[in-house]
């Protein structure tokens, strides 16, 4: 009996020599960063909607490091992980990177969490909601423009440090990204005032009109009949005839 061996001797050679080289690269820059000494320390903060909660100083506050003392001290002692860790405990902070530029340097990427809606009640301090259904507390510097939600419900979501963790807050950001991705709507709807039973109710920027929109389900079919109301009853109506707008009927808009 015969076998055949398929081997092809350079080209395990050239692989093994491309790991070497890689290994040892991974240990080099290991090592020299090991070894860098921090000249400077940069914040970069990375705010799309411009949303000033946090600036410089309170990143170096979350570090909770003396700046002056980490100049000229070597990376590896810094605890680069660590730092990063302190940052992101805030919740205004996404996400944070922490790393050296080629002029030794130690830069501070900080991205923050977009507000988009903020919880207000009259038995407690209010809160934001993060695009990714993060609970977040309010700032003294800044007050951002965001849909207001409203009503006995809020308890049940301040019990939670994240909406995205239950189905009905899934729904409820969901509903709350149509209104803030919208120009329409973003312009028209002022808050969402929410019972008990998680049942919302519309307050509008123009007109007196209250919209019974029920739960936060089928959200294109509900948005879709109210865009009807206001773009084709209304006008051929006027705009001061209704004061109740249903729509959790299916196949119908009631108005009142």
């Amino acid at each position: 009996m015969k076998f055949k061996f398929n081997f092809n001797l350079k080209r395990e050679i050239k692989i093994a020599a491309v790991l070497l080289v890689i290994v040892f690269f991974i240990a080099f820059t290991e090592r020299k960063q090991g070894s860098v000494v921090v000249q400077d320390i940069q914040i970069k903060l990375e705010n799309i909607d411009n949303n000033h909660f946090l600036d410089e100083q309170d990143i170096m506050n979350l570090m909770k490091i003396n700046q002056e003392a980490i100049k000229g001290a070597s990376l590896s002692k810094v605890g680069l992980k660590e730092i990063e860790k302190r940052i992101r405990s805030d919740k205004f902070v996404k996400d944070a990177q922490l790393y050296t530029d080629l002029k030794g340097n130690l830069v501070v990427n900080v991205e923050l969490r977009r507000p988009i809606a903020r919880i207000v009640r009259n038995d407690g301090p209010d809160a934001y909601v993060g695009e990714d259904g993060t609970i977040m507390h309010t700032s003294d510097k800044f007050s951002s423009r965001v849909v207001l939600i409203s009503g006995l419900y809020v308890r049940k979501i301040l019990q939670q440090d994240n909406l995205e963790k239950s189905e009905n807050g899934k729904q409820l950001v969901e509903m709350i990204n149509i209104i803030r991705d919208d120009d329409f709507w973003k312009a028209q709807i002022a808050q969402l005032d929410i019972d008990t039973k998680g049942n919302i109710t519309i307050l509008t920027q123009v007109g007196d009109e209250e919209i019974e929109f029920g739960k936060p389900d089928n959200l294109e079919v509900k948005f879709k009949k109210l865009k009807i109301f206001y773009k084709e009853i209304l006008p051929t109506r006027g705009w001061n005839r209704y004061h109740r707008v249903k729509l959790e009927y299916e196949g119908q808009i009631v108005a009142e």
